[in-house]
Formats: structure tokens, C-alpha cells, sequence
């Protein structure tokens, strides 16, 4: 064991930091940081192995806050590891300052961002299975988390992931404080119900005193002696420990202290302590994957190929180019066809089940390494984890989500199954891509252009087949489109997207019957938008019409009139969506209960013709 009384000046030295930045700051959360003092201050002194001045280090241990309001603890364990200044320190929650009242990466070495709680868990998840089986390298994961974020679901989707994995090289920390933001915890300081709860879920528990240095020293050397399974140190602590005028006081949560000087006083006053974490061994190098190389794959115009396919089949070539590569799903990898990467390359396949919260915390927590994951399920269901995608924004995670199956036009599933919310979603988190490329060539240029972008990624595939109508050869580009038809005659625009692509054709070739000549826009990248082609359109033609498979709300519509609203002038539009809720049937049927077949749009240009006429 370390020296006692420097980890007790530690602990309380973090305890007086943090009353000291929330005070300054007016506002924070510092009772939630002093439960947990004595716990990060053995931490410190003798298991975390990071060196602060180089966060880059492939070898080093991953720190993660699932407590992120904890923040004052977290800054205040980089000032004792001199990675900031006192000067720093005090900038807490200040305009400009890297320490934002919940911690982000723009402050080094924090790998993610965790201010929404039940994240910071599954996300170390996602670490140490890059650990484990990508990097392949000893560094441990440590995740302290607080109790009151143990009534989150994702909390024990992650406690489930890791017992069965085995990921012996992740040690979670729960700070059983009892007091929560109104209230006492759900089951305060029931520790053995706690301990029961984490034996069911496949980890190994460790119920301590959280303030008793001893018994924190055990049980980490006992985390780092457990094999074959995670550590949880379940620690019954106090919050606002040290301090009679909040310790284990209700009402205390996220303010600062009324007297801070005199707090700080209690607790010894302050100190200038520097702790020398322990450096990493250098042993080893990242794991990297051989390749066989190859090419994406292409198709034939005029061939019917499903784009979840083109997914699967580019995907798998993807892999085969590069090493980095790496694909998780939700357990219907064979409607998403990732299974197809998953035969290729099994050693960079994640199967996460039916957790979709989980899978998009292990793809932030593997990309913090430098892999490029890919994660698919069906569209609908990214839903359940759209606020792990908003953090994954924060975090400045770069991921790739396909979602298969969305719109009515996966026939007799039903409504639970068509994802209609998917662009609006994806284009409203900061930074997106959202793509729904209409045939199998497209599909393989945007997954390949995909790995390379910054940020999230959205590609939505289709499950019936579609017509090849891009060749091998055509440019297909982030941001672009591809007009399928044009002439200086053009009366309206029509724009399309995915499965309506083949409607707006059609509906082309019966006004084409009729003597009316439209324009077509096969609008694949629906955010960044190809803006000048969409323009020229609108002052070209007398008309634009949008369909596509999606609410009204948010989607192709309302991304199209953003697009062209900076022109002035804007031509009459109409958006056709599906406006009611839909039912089960054929595709054919939905599509036209829906009013976004071809019928729909040939009567919808007929209605701008005619309104075009009376005026």
C-alpha cells in the first residue's frame, strides 16, 4: 500500500479543489465530487498508469467520469497530476475555458464526453473491447460511476456486455453516496443488494468503505488479481464527506458551498500536492490487422440488388482494404448484411445483441482508439439510443450508423418497423452526414467515403430492391446528387430519394406522355445537400416537387427548401411524405396510401400546372 498520509492529504487536497473551482464558478457540483475523493486518490497514487503529459499514448489507462457533474473532482485530479494549473483550475464553467461544467475532450486526456449519466460505463465498455481484442494491448479501463445513474437502463445493458465478455481488463467504481438530486438513491445504501445485482450480471463485486484508504487499496489490487471477469468496487461513501454542513445532507446537490472558507478550513486548508501517477509500460504495440486488399464492389445498370446488400458486400470489401475497419450490430446482422463482414473478418466483429444503447457506446469507445466503426441495425431502432449519438456529437466521436428497413416501404412488418423519423434526427445532431443512396453502386462510394468523414455518419439502406441505375464508373460523392434526367425545357423538378427514386421515374416518363417535361434529382446526400444543383432547379423550372419515404417533418422536404430559401424567389413547392400513420400491406399499397408513388407525383405536378395556369 502507498503512503496513508499522503493519500489522505490527496483525497483531501481534491476535496478542496473542488470546493474552490465551484466557488469561483458560482455553480457546480462539489458534494458529488468529495464522495468520491478518497477513491480517485489511491487511484492516483499507485493503479492508474497515465502519463498526463502524454495523453496521446496508445499504452496508457482510460479514466472515464460516468459521473460527468463530478467534474470539479475530475479537474482537480489534473491539477494534482500537473497537467493544469491552479490559474486553470479556477476557470471552471468561465466562458473559453476547456473545463466545462461536464467534462469533454477538448480538454486532454478525456476521451469522451459524459455529462448525460448511465453513458460513461457502456462507453468504457467499448475501451476495453478495443483493448481486449483490437489494440490488444494490457491497459485498463477504470469507470467511476455514481449511484443515482445505476437506475439507468444502460447501466446494466454495459454490466451485462462485460460480465459476458469477460472483460477482466475493466474496473468499475460506484460511488454509493445514497443521496441523489431530490432524494435518497433507490436503494440508498443497500449494498448487498447492490452486490447481488452485479453477481447476476456476470462481475465480480468488491463492497468497501469508500473512505477507508485500506480497503480501497484491496480492492483495486484485487481488480487487477480478478481474471476472466470485470471488477465493480461497489464504495458506500458520504456525500459532501468531510464537511458537517452538507456531509450526507439532503438538498446539497449541485450548488456550491454557502461558507467555502470556511469548508476549506474543515478540511485542513489548502494544499500544493503533486501526485506522480505511474507511466505506462511501453511493452508491446497497437495490434494492427493484415489485409488482402481488393476493391469495391460494383454492379451492372440495370441489375436489382438490395442497398442493405450493396452495405454488406461494400462493408465486407472495406474490411478486406483496410485493417482499421471494424463493424458491430444488434443482433439482425443478417437484414443488415454485416454478417457478410462478420464471415470476412470475425476478429473485427462486434455482436452487441439487442442493446442498441450499448452498441453505440462500444463504437464511441472504440473509435477513441483510432479504429473506424460501423454499427447498423434497423433504422427504428437507433431511436433507442438517439441520446448516445447526441453525446457522440459532444464527445466528437466520429462514427458510421447504417440503418436498414426504414419507411413504408418495407411492406408488412408495420409501422413499429419503418424508421420515418430517421432524417430528422440524424440532420438535427451536430456535425451529421445522412445519406439514402437509391441503388447499389451509390451505396459502396458513400460506405467508402464514410470511413474517411469526420463526425456521424447516417446511411439509411432499403430492404426491397431497387434498379441500378448509377454506372460503376460515375462519380458519387458526399454532398452530391445525380440528375437522372434534364433538358433547357424542364417545366417542374422532381426530388427524389432512395425507394421514391424509382417513382419519380416513372411519374417522368407519363407526364413525358403527356407533353410535360420535369427534372429529376436523385437527392442521395440528404445532408451536406447538393445546394447548386438544387438552386439552378428552382430557378430553371417552374416548380419543385420533393417525395420521399419519411414524415413531413425534417426530412427531404425541409432539407431541400433550406437549400434553395438563400435564392429568394422561391418557385411554388409541394412536399409529399407519408403524412398518416401506415399500416401492414404490400409496398406498392403503402406507397400509394401514403401518396408518395408515382400516382402522387404525377397528380402533384398536374396541380402546379393548373394553379400555374389560372394565375
Amino acid at each position: 500500500m502507498g503512503d496513508a498520509n499522503f493519500r489522505h492529504d490527496l483525497a483531501q487536497q481534491l476535496r478542496v479543489d473542488s470546493v474552490r473551482c465551484s466557488a469561483a464558478a458560482g455553480s457546480g457540483h462539489p458534494t458529488s465530487s468529495m464522495s468520491a475523493a478518497d477513491l480517485m486518490a489511491v487511484l492516483l497514487d499507485g493503479y492508474l498508469k497515465l502519463d498526463y503529459q502524454h495523453p496521446d499514448d496508445p499504452h496508457r489507462d482510460h479514466l472515464i467520469f460516468s459521473k460527468g457533474h463530478a467534474s470539479p473532482l475530475y479537474y482537480s485530479i489534473l491539477k494534482a497530476a500537473g497537467s493544469i494549473s491552479d490559474e486553470e483550475l479556477l476557470s471552471f464553467r468561465r466562458f473559453g475555458s476547456r473545463l466545462e461544467g461536464h467534462p469533454t475532450p477538448e480538454i486532454p486526456p478525456t476521451d469522451v464526453a459524459t455529462g448525460s449519466l448511465g453513458q460513461g460505463l457502456p462507453i468504457g465498455v467499448g475501451v476495453a473491447v478495443a483493448g481486449r481484442h483490437l489494440d490488444r494491448l494490457p491497459y485498463r479501463v477504470w469507470v467511476l460511476c455514481g449511484d443515482s445513474e445505476m437506475a439507468e437502463g444502460s447501466i446494466w445493458e454495459a454490466f451485462q456486455h462485460a460480465g459476458w465478455a469477460g472483460l477482466d481488463n475493466l474496473t468499475v467504481i460506484v460511488d454509493v453516496n445514497r443521496l441523489g438530486q431530490t432524494r435518497e438513491t433507490m436503494i440508498g445504501w443497500d449494498m448487498e443488494g447492490y452486490r447481488a445485482r452485479i453477481e447476476a450480471f456476470g462481475c465480480h463485486p468488491v463492497v468497501i468503505d469508500g473512505h477507508d484508504l485500506g480497503e480501497i487499496d484491496a480492492a483495486y489490487r484485487e481488480a487487477l488479481e480478478t481474471t476472466g471477469r470485470p471488477t465493480v468496487v461497489l464504495a458506500r461513501t458520504k456525500k459532501g464527506k468531510g464537511v458537517k454542513a452538507v456531509e450526507d445532507q439532503p438538498g446539497k446537490h449541485g450548488k456550491p458551498l454557502d461558507d467555502p472558507e470556511e469548508a476549506i478550513q474543515e478540511l485542513g486548508g489548502e494544499r500544493d500536492l503533486t501526485v506522480h501517477v505511474a507511466a505506462p509500460s511501453q511493452d508491446g504495440s497497437p495490434h494492427r490487422f493484415e489485409v488482402e486488399g481488393g476493391e469495391l464492389p460494383s454492379w451492372e445498370a440495370g441489375e436489382e440488388v438490395a442497398t442493405r446488400q450493396a452495405y454488406g458486400e461494400a462493408l465486407k470489401a472495406l474490411g478486406a482494404m483496410r485493417g482499421d475497419v471494424v463493424a458491430l450490430d444488434g443482433e439482425v446482422s443478417n437484414s443488415t448484411h454485416s454478417e457478410m463482414f462478420a464471415q470476412a473478418h470475425p476478429d473485427r466483429y462486434f455482436e452487441m445483441f439487442i442493446a442498441e444503447q450499448q452498441m453505440i457506446a462500444a463504437a464511441v469507445g472504440i473509435q477513441v482508439r483510432g479504429w473506424v466503426p460501423f454499427a447498423s441495425t434497423f433504422a427504428a431502432f437507433f431511436t433507442r439510443a438517439y441520446d448516445f449519438v447526441r453525446m457522440a456529437a459532444i464527445s466528437r466521436a466520429n462514427l458510421r450508423l447504417s440503418g436498414s428497413h426504414a419507411g413504408v416501404s418495407i411492406g408488412e412488418d408495420g409501422p413499429s418497423q419503418m424508421a420515418l423519423e430517421d432524417f430528422a434526427s440524424l440532420r438535427a445532431v451536430h456535425g451529421s452526414t445522412v445519406l439514402h443512396p437509391s441503388d447499389a453502386n451509390q451505396t459502396a462510394r458513400l460506405v467508402a467515403e464514410m470511413a474517411d468523414r469526420p463526425g456521424i455518419s447516417y446511411m439509411r439502406t432499403l430492404r426491397p430492391k431497387t434498379r441500378v441505375r448509377t454506372a460503376p464508373g460515375e462519380e458519387v460523392r458526399i454532398g452530391g446528387s445525380r440528375t437522372l434526367r434534364s433538358t433547357d425545357s424542364d417545366e417542374y423538378t422532381i426530388v427524389a430519394c432512395g425507394v421514391t427514386v424509382e417513382e419519380a421515374e416513372k411519374a417522368a416518363d407519363a407526364l413525358e406522355s403527356e407533353g410535360t417535361t420535369v427534372r429529376v434529382i436523385d437527392c442521395y446526400s440528404i445532408k451536406p445537400i447538393d445546394a447548386e444543383t438544387l438552386r439552378a432547379a428552382a430557378r430553371e423550372t417552374g416548380g419543385i416537387i420533393t417525395v420521399e419515404d419519411h414524415w413531413p417533418e425534417g426530412g427531404l422536404g425541409e432539407a431541400v427548401l433550406s437549400a434553395i430559401a438563400s435564392d429568394g424567389g422561391q418557385p411554388p413547392f409541394v412536399k409529399l411524405a407519408v403524412s398518416g400513420m401506415p399500416t401492414s400491406g404490400e409496398q406498392g399499397e403503402l406507397m400509394h396510401a401514403a401518396g408518395i408513388d408515382s400516382e402522387a407525383i404525377v397528380a402533384a405536378v398536374r396541380k402546379l400546372a393548373g394553379a400555374g395556369a389560372r394565375a
